[in-house]
């Protein structure tokens, strides 16, 4: 006996592509933002090491009034 496949839910081949590109946009969003993240961490930390460096290197020949 065959069952009758009419189906009221069903997703249709262009629901199921509109759903794929939603789902691909917003990963790469996600991607973006950490990639983000990670270059405002590192640019952040060379700043640190950068301005320290110059401290020392003020300090060195007297350029740096002790406070």
């Amino acid at each position: 006996m065959k069952e009758n496949k009419s189906c009221e839910n069903c997703l249709t081949e262009s629901d199921i592509d509109r759903i794929a590109e939603k789902a691909a946009e917003r990963a790469l969003e996600k991607v973006y933002a950490e990639v983000g993240k990670n270059v405002s961490k590192k640019l952040m930390w060379i700043m640190g090491v950068v301005s320290i460096s110059l401290i020392v290197w003020l300090s060195s020949f007297g350029g740096l009034t002790k406070l």
